[in-house]
């Protein structure tokens, strides 16, 4: 299996820097494109360097990148993942738009019928944001709002980057054992 995880310029980086660790330890292929603003955000919200969150991934590219192999169909890869997902990363991939690595690749996943996750981050959303999110889902990708469950009953912030990441893998059918589950 290959995924791609796009790190958006969105606040809430640490959920696709803990979904790369949860990867990392599988046989699962992982390529990772980080947008500039990605790199500052991670900078500003985490105590990781962006040399740490790039050994995770298999393979990395600059975001304008456009020969790299995720950017074809050709390449089969099996989906993709952008968490965080900016609404500006949201707006551009409605809207057909390819300007950077990320959008390509989301491209990609909706042209080949590849499962495209896009776990948005905002609040409060306006109308835009919610027809942006209605079009891409009618189009087939799958909008993840990054909305944990207190079921759970969790205790701390990675509990809840946690039960995020499970979801997302959820949806990816990939089985884990990261968070606890409804009972």
């Amino acid at each position: 299996m290959e995924i791609v995880i796009g790190i958006s310029g969105a606040s809430g980086s640490a959920y696709g820097i803990r979904l790369l660790e949860i990867l990392s330890d599988t046989d699962i292929m992982t390529h990772l494109v980080m947008t500039k603003t990605a790199k500052q955000i991670i900078d500003i919200e985490t105590d990781y360097d962006i040399p740490y969150v790039e050994e995770l991934a298999d393979a990395t590219y600059d975001e304008s990148d456009f020969t790299a192999p995720i950017a074809s169909g050709s390449h089969r890869f099996d989906g993709m993942v952008i968490a965080p997902c900016s609404m500006k990363t949201l707006g551009e991939i409605a809207g057909g738009m390819s300007d950077n690595l990320i959008g390509r690749v989301a491209d990609v996943c909706l042209k080949e019928r590849r499962k495209l996750i896009l776990m948005t981050r905002e609040t409060p959303l306006n109308q835009i944001h919610l027809e942006n999110m209605l079009r891409l889902e009618r189009a087939g990708g799958i909008i993840l709002p990054a909305c944990p469950g207190f079921y759970s009953r969790p205790r701390t912030i990675d509990d809840l980057v946690n039960a995020m990441a499970g979801r997302v893998l959820d949806l990816m059918d990939i089985d884990n054992e990261v968070y606890r589950r409804w009972e």
